[in-house]
């Protein structure tokens, strides 16, 4: 069986006003919302659940809602694939480390924080930010991801979509 999860992070609302309408395009279709952190309010959420099921982390800069409602990290299982999800997961240069640490069994960790998008395969385990969907900073353009799974071969690859 073939999945696809929808990823995004870093949305920064209410000081962004909204959410792109890209995204409702994007992740038509997906069985499920991963947001890796920095949604700052909880109606991001809500908003996300008008396309599948969200599961959240808080970020760094959440308001007292969402730091009281979401953890700062869990992991869940989506088919065969066990996903480890965090906002801040080290740095530049040990990320690949800190997140074998911290997802020992997860076959793929999406993070944000940076607002760099990253898709790369690192010792079996697939790590993955979106980059980020309304906060480009110093990226050319904002992105989202899509995680495609495929039960029957136990994969898992990652998709950065630039909006």
């Amino acid at each position: 069986m073939s999945r696809i999860v929808g990823v995004i992070s870093d949305t920064h609302i209410p000081h962004f006003k909204q959410l792109p309408q890209a995204v409702w395009q994007h992740f038509a279709g997906v069985e499920l919302i991963i947001h890796a952190g920095d949604l700052s309010v909880l109606s991001v959420i809500a908003e996300l659940e008008t396309i599948a099921p969200v599961v959240a982390v808080q970020g760094n800069i959440e308001e007292d809602e969402v730091r009281l409602k979401l953890p700062v990290k869990c992991e869940i299982m989506v088919g065969h694939c066990r996903i480890g999800i965090v906002h801040i997961l080290g740095d530049a240069h040990n990320r690949a480390m800190v997140a074998r640490q911290e997802f020992p069994t997860a076959r793929c960790v999406v993070f944000g924080h940076s607002h760099i998008p990253w898709n790369e395969e690192v010792n079996g385990q697939l790590l993955f930010i979106p980059g980020s969907a309304n906060d480009r900073r110093r990226q050319p353009r904002c992105s989202i991801g899509l995680l495609h799974m495929d039960d029957s071969r136990e994969s898992v690859r990652g998709e950065i979509i630039y909006l």
